[in-house]
């Protein structure tokens, strides 16, 4: 799930919806430079890109490697994936038990073979260090507003937890990923960032960062019209332009699978709109231009 905002763009605004706003990306055409041929472009030193290949399953893994226990098919939280998955694509993997069984042993090749799924305690306490495992740090509160909806409990968070966590949720992402190898490369002794291109992944003089570093955006033109923004990359048109707040509260709310399926009412969405104060759960934030 990626933020959204509204934006008022004239009633004539016809930038193609999920394309990125030429003033987010014009400015930086001229800023190409050449990949670093020691990190490839990846910005880690050669310890770190070993220890990413072993996050994600590209090298050989073995759970025992960070005292982990290897997932089987008892493994309440594989079964349950499993199930899931035989459910939703009975075509493709049968049904019955039999599909089940086989899906389990499946996911646990997938899943023992990734480091990613059999963190070590060393490694969870860096991301709890790096606020990165809210879902097991913090209570949800649905009463409350804003960040004040997410509240730190204090509790013990163990490596198994994690691990199991990782399978049932959206699990751990590129961040986490990043977290967990640059503190394992600390505790190494070893760089983390590549030495050639200092972490940047091209090649380029410290004259053209610093003008690419001073390159200005520019926002689309501003007008009486109302539409949804998504902001998880650098900025994209969502839905159409309508000529009131009350219509594209009403499309949000029709069409809701294109915000990652929130759920909200006409007036919750109108609400957003107007106060520029609704943070539905922390994740999606609705807001327009303070002079608008």
């Amino acid at each position: 799930m990626g933020h959204r905002t509204c934006k008022r763009v004239p009633l004539d605004f016809d930038w193609p919806t999920n394309k990125v706003w030429k003033g987010y990306t014009e400015p930086w055409e001229e800023f190409h430079f050449p990949e670093c041929p020691s990190c490839h472009g990846t910005g880690c030193a050669l310890h770190g890109r070993l220890l990413k290949d072993r996050w994600y399953g590209h090298v050989p893994f073995n759970p025992a490697e960070t005292g982990s226990t290897p997932f089987t098919a008892a493994t309440p939280e594989v079964r349950s994936f499993a199930e899931r998955n035989v459910a939703h694509s009975p075509g493709y993997y049968g049904t019955g038990e039999g599909a089940i069984a086989m899906e389990c042993v499946r996911l646990c090749e997938l899943f023992n073979a990734s480091w990613s799924h059999h963190l070590a305690q060393e490694d969870v306490d860096a991301l709890i260090a790096g606020d990165r495992l809210r879902d097991l740090t913090h209570d949800f509160n649905p009463d409350a507003k804003g960040a004040d909806r997410w509240v730190a409990h204090g509790r013990p968070v163990t490596a198994e937890q994690v691990n199991r966590w990782s399978l049932t949720s959206l699990g751990h992402d590129s961040i986490n990923c990043w977290v967990v190898v640059e503190a394992a490369c600390e505790r190494s002794g070893v760089p983390y960032t590549c030495e050639t291109c200092g972490g940047h992944g091209n090649i380029a003089t410290d004259a053209q960062r610093e003008a690419a570093d001073n390159v200005e955006t520019y926002e689309p033109p501003v007008g009486e019209g109302w539409q949804m923004w998504e902001t998880t990359s650098e900025g994209s048109p969502q839905s159409p332009v309508f000529a009131t707040a009350e219509e594209l509260a009403e499309w949000c709310a029709v069409n809701a699978t294109v915000f990652a399926d929130m759920k909200m009412s006409k007036e919750e969405w109108l609400s957003g709109f107007v106060n520029d104060t609704t943070d539905v759960d922390s994740l999606l934030v609705i807001s327009v231009p303070r002079d608008a």
